[in-house]
Order: C-alpha cells, then structure tokens, then sequence
C-alpha cells in the first residue's frame, strides 16, 4: 500500500475559503483512502490540533513536522485547489519532494487521477 502526502493550499483571509479547503482535503483524502491508499493529509490533521491546542496556523511552525512526514511517504500528492501554486506550504512540499526524489502527482477534486504535471488551464 503506498504513502500519500496530500498537499493543499489552506491559509486564507476569508474563513469560508478555509473551510471549503478543509472540506475538500477531507473529501478527497476519503476518497483516495477508499482506492487503497494510504493517506496523511496534514490539513486534515493541523486544523483540527490547532484548534484544541491552541496551535500556530503558520507554515513556519508546521513546516519541522510536515517534513518528518513527507520524507515517510512513498508520493505526494498536490491538490490542485484555486491558490496552490502560490500556497508557500504546497510550493515548500513540493521542493522537499523533489529534495528527496518523491514523486509528486497532480488531481484536481474532481478527477483523482495521478498526473505528473499539473495540468496546463490550472495556474
């Protein structure tokens, strides 16, 4: 069964916006974990220990424990959500993959097929 890490952009001045990134990340996770993988989605995760712990929000403080993660999964996954390719987070996991030769795959939410390139309409 492989690892997946699944990336994707969650800070945003609007909390509606942070919700739909939480809902979806969720989603999608499920799905891919009902297709037989493996799944750590720090989004899933953070959210949830920031809030009960009273937790930073920032990537400078999840960045350490994300790379711990990272570096154990088989791939990583980029959840193509509006904002990804300017996510300081999603652009940093996708550098620390490359850093440790992991490959990396692009879906958007509606199609949870693997591509090695993002597709070319999505910024």
């Amino acid at each position: 069964m492989k690892l997946v890490y699944l990336a994707v952009p969650y800070s945003h001045k609007d909390p509606a916006v942070e919700q739909y990134r939480f809902d979806t990340v969720n989603r999608v996770a499920a799905d891919l974990m009902k297709r037989g993988y493996a799944v750590f989605s720090p989004i899933t995760q953070s959210v949830v220990l920031k809030q009960v712990g009273d937790l930073p929000k920032t990537w400078d403080y999840w960045k350490q424990i994300d790379t711990v993660f990272l570096k154990r999964c088989d791939i990583l996954v980029v959840l193509m959500l509006d904002g990804w390719a300017q996510s300081v987070g999603v652009q940093a996991e996708i550098e620390i993959a490359k850093a440790n030769s992991i490959p990396i795959f692009y879906i958007t939410a509606e199609n949870l097929n693997f591509h090695q390139t993002p597709e070319r309409s999505t910024p």
